[in-house]
């Protein structure tokens, strides 16, 4: 048996979903900016995708900006922010997305603003409290937390965090990669000024995203070249790529209730053998809280081996794909940046399982049952 458990990092394209890319990749190849029939016809395309996943936000088309991914539109909104509201103040945490930390910390060395971290307590979650001393300290700063952390889940309450923004008179961005799909968001009621997507994150494509720009709080052009996508980003659309986001979407919002169950239980039976198959075990952040965590990430903490470092090896020679962290940095040596943060002398091995509509009760029985095999291994050299 072949096990893919990390979901986090990319997701299988869903059948119906490849049915609508096809006819786009085949047939109607029109340059969506040319003017003929062949172009007009792409551009309908497009603009009924724009329009479909403006819908399903509950937001105007124009607030959807078309992208390659979340990493671009992390950049994006966080450049061209800081840029046309002349930002000097940013308000993040260090175990965000590396999109942002990275972003932040280069504007940082440029001297285009100062970077405050947000306190986190034992568990990951930021401390609301400090978050408003630091938007008392520096009003109309840039806050950019995410909806779910990655690696570890947890959940953060962005109607709250919203509230506090408009209130300190805050730009909000938040890195939606994780949860766009997995819950509906209404941008009529969230107070976010902007928002980030990857396809590849819902059963879509790879290669594409969008970012949800409130149209009160308009960014600058940040791809010249063309007036693609509302003057913001020139270049060709990846056309079939924005048909397959748009369809991907629709199926999630179709499917979610019944989807957000069936992955719900699927975590919560893996949580309830882990912890009867392995002594000692327990789980990073919130990620084992039903209520406080992403119902697809679950990222288990193993009690301290010497073999803790050739675990995610060992599960891929069982036939079972998982992940040590974020997939974007699993070429790196070292460790989770977000594991570090909050666990900073812990030696005990990470592994985060990720779970998606296609995986089965089945095949969690069988992962458990290799967990326990290879921690019987290691523990007894």
């Amino acid at each position: 048996m072949r096990v893919y458990l990390d979901n986090a990092a990319t997701t299988p394209l869903d059948p119906e979903v490849f049915e609508a890319m096809k006819p786009f990749m085949l047939e109607d190849f029109g340059n969506p900016s040319s003017t003929h029939a062949h172009g007009r016809k792409v551009r309908a395309a497009i603009e009924s995708s724009r329009k479909k996943i403006a819908e399903l936000l509950n937001c105007t088309p124009g607030e959807i900006i078309f992208t390659s991914g979340g990493t671009e539109a992390d950049n994006a909104i966080i450049r061209c922010a800081v840029e046309t509201y002349h930002i000097k103040h940013a308000i993040s945490t260090p175990i965000e997305h590396h999109a942002v930390t990275h972003t932040l910390e280069v504007l940082e060395k440029q001297g285009a603003l100062e970077l405050h971290f947000v306190n986190l307590d034992a568990y990951g979650s930021v401390d609301l409290q400090h978050l408003e001393e630091l938007l008392k300290a520096y009003p109309n700063a840039l806050v950019s937390l995410m909806h779910a952390n990655n690696e570890i889940g947890n959940l953060l309450n962005l109607e709250t965090v919203g509230t506090l923004c408009e209130q300190y008179g805050a730009y909000f961005h938040s890195d939606t990669v994780q949860t766009m799909g997995h819950y509906r968001h209404d941008m009529k009621k969230l107070k976010v000024h902007g928002m980030t997507a990857a396809a590849h994150k819902f059963h879509g494509p790879k290669g594409v995203g969008f970012m949800y720009i409130n149209k009160d709080k308009k960014i600058k052009q940040f791809v010249h070249g063309g007036a693609q996508e509302r003057n913001m980003r020139g270049g060709t659309e990846n056309v079939y790529g924005i048909i397959g986001m748009a369809k991907a979407l629709e199926i999630c919002y179709r499917e979610m209730d019944e989807h957000q169950a069936y992955i719900t239980a699927l975590k919560k039976a893996m949580i309830e053998k882990l912890n009867v198959t392995l002594p000692g075990i327990s789980f990073h952040g919130h990620s084992a809280n039903l209520e406080k965590s992403l119902y697809t990430v679950l990222n288990v903490c193993l009690p301290e081996s010497e073999e803790n470092e050739m675990l995610l090896f060992n599960l891929d020679m069982a036939g079972i794909s998982a992940s040590g962290g974020s997939a974007c940095s699993s070429g790196a040596s070292t460790g989770s940046h977000v594991l570090g943060a909050i666990y900073p002398n812990s030696k005990r091995g990470a592994v985060r399982f990720s779970f998606s509509k296609y995986n089965t009760p089945e095949e969690i029985e069988f992962v458990v049952a290799k967990l326990a095999e290879i921690y019987k291994v290691a523990a007894t050299i």
